[in-house]
């Protein structure tokens, strides 16, 4: 096929420039392993970190505590230090790590330090019955060293550490699994901490202060948030009070849906349309149960398949309005 190429141009009939382009496209390619790279450098890490603990807990009464507690401040020290000396300066803005291993070092360092402070606690009760004070530590220093190093990883982990302190769990399969609803204390902690979440993912675009930080806030805050108000709903579900949660359902699939349009976000859209679609799902249950008939159990059925369909149908559509957006 080149000499074909090369004998057209001859002749004129191709431009140099597509020659050239031809030229290009029928070059070999490189292969890029980017993502091959990061995903071995995170498992290092990882493997490292549990290597060190199993080798620990085996040989715990022949190490003793404190050579371990050391051993964990000197390996935390050594990569904060390294951390420190190789990052670049400070920006609001997105900020590039100085060199490939420069994220997985400043990941452990944060591994070793929340290893330390969580050994420190359960073997010598350094914080005494003060568990708040405890995960406070921790979830500061992870604040600062992700703001400090433009870090998403150590952001999760802060964010994961906030819900810790506040007593809760941010992860929205922990939440469903473990969590007690049946309690107006964790209701309402939840909806703050998802209120918190949403207001950071607000605040990072407004202020134009790390930016890119707001998919982690927001991701987090629309899970939490939205089951927290669905919890709340059934909790009053004998009582006024559950229009309240309703309302607050809607107010948020109107306040995400406009955003995830503004941003061309499709991911969280469908978040919205199905925590709608559970909302308006258990409201047409309800309905149906008060009629005490054997037909609205076929009214039931028919509504879950019609709306199946149709919930189909209208993420297509949503799906395109995004793309011509």
């Amino acid at each position: 096929m080149t000499d074909l190429y090369k004998t057209l141009h001859a002749e004129g009939l191709i431009s140099d420039e597509s020659f050239n382009k031809i030229n290009r496209n029928e070059e070999p390619q490189l292969f890029s392993v980017h993502w091959e790279i990061k995903t071995l450098l995170y498992l290092g890490v990882l493997l490292l970190t549990t290597g060190l603990g199993i080798l620990i807990y085996e040989n715990i009464d022949t190490i003793g505590h404190q050579f371990v507690l050391l051993l964990i401040a000197l390996i935390c020290i050594g990569c904060f230090s390294y951390s420190f000396k190789t990052h670049l300066p400070f920006s609001t803005d997105k900020v590039k790590s100085p060199n490939t291993s420069f994220d997985y070092v400043l990941l452990l360092a944060c591994i070793s330090f929340i290893t330390f402070v969580g050994y420190l606690q359960f073997e010598y009760k350094a914080f005494g019955t003060n568990y708040g004070l405890a995960t406070l530590i921790p979830m500061l220093v992870l604040f600062f060293v992700a703001y400090f190093f433009d870090h998403l990883g150590i952001l999760n982990m802060a964010i994961a550490n906030l819900a810790i302190w506040m007593g809760v769990s941010v992860t929205p399969k922990e939440l469903l699994l473990h969590s007690d609803f049946n309690s107006e204390t964790i209701i309402y902690t939840y909806l703050l901490l998802g209120i918190l979440l949403l207001a950071g993912s607000y605040a990072t675009q407004h202020f134009n202060f790390k930016k890119h930080f707001k998919f982690s806030y927001q991701h987090y805050g629309v899970h939490v948030t939205f089951i927290s108000l669905l919890a709340g709903y059934f909790f009053y579900y004998s009582s006024v009070l559950w229009v309240v949660f309703i309302i607050g359902i809607g107010a948020l699939a109107w306040f995400i849906y406009r955003d995830a349009f503004k941003n061309r976000s499709f991911y969280f859209l469908l978040l919205v349309i199905l925590y709608s679609y559970i909302t308006i799902s258990s409201l047409v249950v309800r309905v149906l149960i008060l009629m005490q008939d054997e037909g609205a159990l076929y009214l039931m059925m028919l509504y879950f398949i019609g709306s199946a369909i149709g919930l189909i149908f209208v993420l297509i559509n949503l799906n395109k309005k995004i793309k011509a957006a």
